[in-house]
C-alpha cells in the first residue's frame, strides 16, 4: 500500500516497473558501466556489451525483415535463434532507453519453439511472417498482458483477448515479444508517462524520441526490433520515425486493423474527429511495404469490419513518368534552414535522377492546421482525466498547459466542422494535378519545421496532422544526418516572418543567441512523402523513388535509378 498521503499512482508505478525488471533474465543485464554511459549516443553498446553472440549480432544487424523470413523459410535460421536474438537486444535497449512497457520474452521463446516444431513436422512455414519478431505499441492488446497506455489506473488489468491485428499477425506466423512506451494520454509528442517514465533517443539521449510511438522508434533504432507497429492520429508514426532516423508509414484509415485497442478515450468518440490509424515502422521502405502487402493478402476486412477491402496491388500506383510535387512550407511554420536545405537536396537528387519536380502552393494547405486542432478537442478530454484522477495521477509536464476539462463539442458544431473538412478535402484535390492538368504522383514536404529537438521541445504538428485530417497516406524517409556544417545555416534575407506564435517558437529553436545549434548533431534530417487517400501502394512506390534518388545522390549518381 502507498504511504499515507501519497497518491496511489506512485505505488502502482513502482510495482509495474518492478514487474518489468523481473522479466529480464539476469544474464541479459548490462554491466553498470554501460547502464549510464557518458555518451549521448548509445547505439554501439549492444555490440560492446558482450551479451549478444556473433550470430545474434549478425541476425539483428545484417538482415531485413524480408530477408529474415526468407532465411527462416529456407531453414537457414530457426525461429528460436531469431526470437532469442531480438529478445536479448530488446532487453539491452530497455536498459538504455526505457523503450518497453510489456515484456513477453518467455511467451515469445515458447512460441518460437512451437513454430520450429511445426516447421520440422510439416516442412512448411505457418505463414509468411513465420518466426519474425514484431514489436507493438502499448495500445495494442495482447491476451494476458496490460494495455495500460502509461496510465496507472489501467495497470494490472491484463487483456482478456487480443486486438484484431495481433490475432492476424499470429495467424501469419509472427512472434509478439514486446510492447513499447508511449506518452500519457497518447496525445503528446514525447513518450513520457508516470507509469513507465520517459523513453530516451538512442542516437542522442538529450533529444526527444518522439511520440506517441516513441518506444517503437527507440527500440527499432537500437535494432531491438526489425519491424514494429505504431499508431498515428497527428504524426505519431512519422514523428518518432524522424526522431530515430527510421522509415514510418501512416496508411489511410481502414487499411490496417485498428479494432480492439486501448485508447484511453470514450469508446466511439474516435470516429467523430481525427481518426487514428495503425502502420509500420522499420529500417527501410521495403520492410514497411512487406508488412502492408502481407497484411492485405490476409484479407483483414474479414476480421475487422472497419478495414477497407482491397489487395495491395489495387492501392494505386505511380505514373510511368512520375511527377513529384514539393510543398516547402505549410504557411504556418516556416522550416528552419537545415529543413529547407534537406528539402532542396531531395528535390535536386530527384531532378538529377531524371524525375520531374513541381512546386506545390500552400494557399489551401495552410487552412488544414487550424481545422485539425479544432477536431482534436471535440471530446473535452474529460474521460482520460477521469482515469488519471482515480489514482491521483497528474498530467505529465508537456500536457499540463495543453489539456484541461471542457464541454464536449455540440452536435451542430461538430456538423459544421465536418462540413468544413469536406470542403477542404475537395479543395485539396487540386494538389494532385499540375497547372496543365497532369497527375502529381506524390508530394514531398517536411515532417516538421525544425530538426529533432530536446525533450518536450516539439513545436506543433501541422506538417503531419494536416494529412491525417485529409486521411492521406504518408510516410517518413531519412535523408541524411544533421551535419557539422548545418549549424552555420541562416535564414535567407528574402524570407519573411509569418507572424504567428507557432512560427515565432520555431524560429526561436534556431536562435543562435539562445540555442546551441550543436544540440541537433546525431539527429537525422528527414522528409515526408504523401499520396492520396487509400493509395498505399502509390505511396510506397513514391517513397522508394525518393529513397533511391537520395541514395543515388550520395553515391554521386553512380548507380542506375529505378523509375
Amino acid at each position: 500500500m502507498a504511504p499515507s498521503g501519497e497518491p496511489p499512482y506512485l505505488a502502482i508505478a513502482a510495482r509495474k516497473q518492478a514487474e518489468q525488471k523481473s522479466r529480464i533474465p539476469k544474464e541479459w543485464l548490462l554491466d553498470q558501466k554501460f547502464v549510464d554511459p557518458p555518451q549521448k549516443n548509445v547505439l554501439h553498446i549492444p555490440r560492446a556489451s558482450g551479451i549478444l553472440t556473433d550470430k545474434e549480432l549478425h541476425i539483428t544487424e545484417s538482415y531485413s525483415a524480408v530477408a529474415l523470413t526468407s532465411a527462416i523459410a529456407k531453414n537457414e535460421l530457426t525461429a528460436l535463434a531469431v526470437t532469442t536474438a531480438f529478445c536479448k537486444r530488446a532487453a539491452i535497449a530497455q536498459q538504455l532507453t526505457n523503450c518497453l512497457t510489456e515484456i513477453m520474452f518467455e511467451d515469445a521463446i515458447a512460441r518460437a519453439k512451437w513454430l520450429d516444431s511445426e516447421f520440422q513436422k510439416t516442412g512448411k512455414v505457418v505463414g509468411p511472417l513465420h518466426g519474425l519478431p514484431i514489436s507493438l505499441k502499448d495500445s495494442f492488446k495482447v491476451k494476458g498482458y496490460d494495455a495500460s497506455i502509461g496510465i496507472a489506473s489501467l495497470a494490472f488489468n491484463p487483456a482478456t483477448q487480443n486486438s484484431v491485428l495481433v490475432d492476424i499477425l499470429l495467424d501469419l506466423g509472427a512472434v509478439v515479444y514486446v510492447k513499447t512506451n508511449i506518452p500519457q494520454t497518447l496525445m503528446a509528442l514525447d513518450s513520457h508517462n508516470h507509469l513507465f517514465g520517459r523513453t530516451l533517443n538512442p542516437r542522442n539521449r538529450d533529444v526527444t524520441a518522439g511520440g506517441s510511438s516513441g518506444g517503437e522508434g527507440a527500440l527499432i533504432a537500437m535494432k531491438g526490433s526489425i519491424l514494429g507497429v505504431g499508431t498515428d492520429v497527428g504524426g505519431s508514426i512519422r514523428i518518432p520515425a524522424m526522431c530515430n532516423g527510421l522509415v514510418g508509414v501512416k496508411p489511410s484509415v481502414g487499411r490496417v486493423p485498428f479494432m480492439g485497442q486501448e485508447g484511453g478515450g470514450r469508446p466511439g468518440m474516435g470516429g467523430l474527429g481525427m481518426q487514428a490509424c495503425a502502420g509500420p515502422l522499420g529500417r527501410d521502405v521495403s520492410d514497411c511495404e512487406f508488412f502492408l502487402r502481407t497484411l492485405a493478402d490476409a484479407k483483414p476486412w474479414e476480421q475487422d469490419p472497419a478495414v477497407v477491402f482491397g489487395a495491395f496491388d489495387s492501392q494505386g500506383s505511380m505514373s510511368r513518368k512520375p511527377i513529384i510535387g514539393v510543398l516547402r512550407s505549410d504557411g504556418i511554420v516556416r522550416p528552419l534552414p537545415p529543413i529547407a536545405k534537406v528539402l532542396d537536396e531531395t528535390s535536386h537528387a530527384l531532378r538529377t535522377a531524371g524525375v520531374e519536380v513541381v512546386e506545390i502552393p500552400n494557399d489551401v494547405f495552410k487552412k488544414c492546421n487550424s481545422l485539425a486542432n479544432k477536431f482534436f478537442g471535440i471530446d473535452g478530454a474529460n474521460f482520460v482525466l477521469d482515469l488519471l484522477e482515480k489514482t491521483g495521477e497528474p498530467l505529465s509536464p508537456w500536457l499540463q498547459n495543453k489539456v484541461a476539462r471542457k464541454e464536449q463539442v455540440e452536435v451542430n458544431t461538430l456538423a459544421s466542422l465536418r462540413a468544413e473538412r469536406e470542403e477542404l478535402e475537395r479543395e485539396m484535390l487540386g494538389v494532385w494535378r499540375t497547372g496543365d492538368g497532369r497527375v502529381v504522383d506524390v508530394v514531398v514536404c517536411p515532417v516538421a519545421g525544425h530538426p529533432t529537438p530536446g525533450v518536450d521541445g516539439w513545436n506543433g504538428v501541422g506538417y503531419t496532422s494536416s494529412w491525417v485530417l485529409l486521411d492521406c497516406a504518408a510516410g517518413t524517409i531519412p535523408v541524411r544526418d544533421f551535419s557539422h556544417s548545418d549549424p552555420s545555416l541562416e535564414f535567407k534575407e528574402s524570407e519573411t516572418v509569418l507572424g504567428n506564435s507557432w512560427d515565432e517558437v520555431n524560429r526561436g529553436m534556431w536562435n543562435g543567441g539562445k540555442v546551441d545549434r550543436q544540440m541537433y548533431l546525431d539527429t537525422t534530417l528527414c522528409v515526408q512523402v504523401v499520396a492520396p487517400r487509400l493509395q498505399e501502394k502509390r505511396l510506397v512506390e513514391g517513397m522508394k523513388l525518393v529513397e533511391d534518388a537520395v541514395a543515388r545522390g550520395k553515391e554521386g549518381g553512380k548507380r542506375e535509378m529505378k523509375l
